[in-house]
């Protein structure tokens, strides 16, 4: 860390003494991670600390470490600090996408294939904190607590002994018994708690299936544009991913193209688009599918927010040759630290998977899997799923009329449901928008970026559904001064 007089110095030095102060502070990072006093990696003080350094106000340095972290420059982590996200000294301009104290080893060691072609997707960071409008966090503040600790406690009381021991690799079976029924009642699902396999994300299942099931060389279908977590571990393994285009009815089959190993859909809400997959194009997949001999993964993301139809049921319960893989998550329905999510197999894929698994990292926590089978079976989840449907439906509607008086450019698209809205903007318009926004500390995540095929669309996907009303307002607010 650099010490206090050299941090003097370089804010003596930060350009024009008329500029505000935010702005000197975030210039003299700039400079320090330029000239390579800051190399990447290298952890900031804390604000606290650097603000009575410079003699500045704690708000001030915040707000600098926000702007930086905004254009690149930072990666905040809670409970770690602030650290520099990228190499500007050597000229290469490395972004730093994972952790800190293990910058730039992958220049200094030999990976093996695939763990280059992991690095080399450049991994997935989810938003750490709450900020307009950091896409796919829920409301945390909106979550029963209170009850969830009632719950928790109960269990450590009744069967504390059991849940501290190794747990059954597939989950616990009373987990598997809420998710099975759950499934079958809301989204159609046809399945026994035995094809329950407990994950702790969606992102782990997708990087099982992919090593399970995927060879180097293997074709992968998926949707263009689509969920970057699930490009990013097919292409881990090694597949030779075939963008299929998107439309109002979802992905257009192309049977033409090269036969798939593996399909990846987001049939009931298409990621990012909301679009459904029809029921012609649903069955035309499954019946292709079991043709060539392909597996349909089916990522039911989000299929809890839809507000203005009845949610479709899921693709899986269709499926009468068991060719459909079915991925869920509660880290959306419920909080995303729980780290639970689920998958539904094909019975010929139970064993090998779960197998597999106990590699992986043997078993979720047992504790959370009881708390959460307790929530579900009294009732709990249902309701909070019913007053989460209605609180992001009405702060969706907010944003929807935030945007159409403040924001004319900003045109929203299928807002039907999610935690997130998709709006274009001006064509070639996108990198310098989005620029002006973090300026403000917004966060604006790219539609652009989804997209494999680069220059398709200018646009951002605005998370809403943490947000209160008024959060909402305030960041249109701010987004309004901006020159579109």
């Amino acid at each position: 860390m650099t010490d206090a007089h050299v941090w003097l110095s370089m804010f003596h030095d930060a350009q024009s003494p008329a500029r505000g102060l935010r702005e000197r502070v975030c210039a003299t990072v700039r400079q320090a991670i330029r000239v390579g006093s800051l190399p990447l990696g290298a952890r900031l003080p804390a604000s606290r600390v650097l603000a009575q350094d410079l003699s500045v106000s704690r708000v001030t340095v915040e707000a600098a470490y926000t702007q930086l972290e905004a254009e690149g420059y930072l990666v905040r982590r809670t409970g770690q600090g602030s650290f520099v996200a990228i190499d500007l000294a050597s000229g290469n301009g490395q972004q730093h996408q994972s952790s800190t104290t293990n910058a730039g080893l992958t220049e200094q060691v030999a990976l093996s294939q695939r763990g280059q072609r992991t690095v080399g997707t450049g991994g997935c960071q989810e938003p750490m904190r709450l900020q307009a409008f950091a896409a796919g966090s829920p409301d945390l503040r909106a979550f029963p607590n209170a009850l969830w600790r009632q719950l928790t406690n109960q269990q450590l009381r009744q069967g504390s002994d059991a849940l501290m021991r190794y747990g059954d690799p597939q989950g616990l079976p009373a987990l598997r018994e809420a998710i099975a029924h759950y499934l079958a009642q809301s989204r159609a699902v046809r399945c026994s708690a035995d094809q329950v396999l407990v994950l702790t994300s969606s992102q782990q299942a997708l990087q099982l299936i992919a090593h399970m099931l995927i060879d180097a060389g293997d074709v992968v279908w998926m949707e263009d544009p689509g969920y970057r977590g699930a490009r990013a571990a097919f292409a881990s393994a090694g597949a030779n991913i075939v963008a299929m285009p998107v439309d109002s009815e979802g992905m257009v089959c192309n049977f033409e193209q090269p036969t798939p190993r593996l399909i990846y859909l987001t049939p009931s809400h298409q990621y990012p688009t909301g679009h459904t997959l029809s029921l012609a194009r649903r069955n035309a997949l499954l019946d292709y599918a079991q043709r060539v001999g392909a597996w349909i993964v089916e990522d039911d993301y989000d299929s809890e927010f839809i507000y203005d139809k009845r949610p479709t049921p899921s693709m899986q319960g269709l499926d009468r040759h068991d060719r459909v893989v079915y991925v869920g998550t509660f880290s959306k329905a419920l909080f995303p630290s729980l780290r639970l999510a689920y998958t539904v197999l094909p019975h010929a894929l139970v064993a090998p998977l779960v197998t597999a698994r106990t590699v992986y990292d043997g078993h979720v926590a047992q504790l959370p899997q009881a708390v959460t089978a307790e929530f579900m079976l009294r009732g709990h989840f249902s309701a909070h799923l019913r007053l989460m449907r209605q609180l992001y439906r009405s702060r969706r509607d907010v944003l929807l009329d935030c945007l159409a008086e403040k924001l004319p450019w900003a045109q929203a698209l299928n807002p039907a449901g999610g935690l997130q809205l998709g709006v274009a903007l001006p064509k070639g318009r996108e990198v310098q928008l989005t620029r002006q926004a973090a300026a403000l500390g917004i966060a604006t995540p790219s539609l652009g970026a989804l997209y494999q095929t680069a220059g398709q669309v200018d646009g951002w996907l605005l998370g809403f559904a943490a947000l209160q009303p008024e959060e909402i307002k305030a960041a249109v607010d701010a987004l309004a001064h901006i020159t579109p």
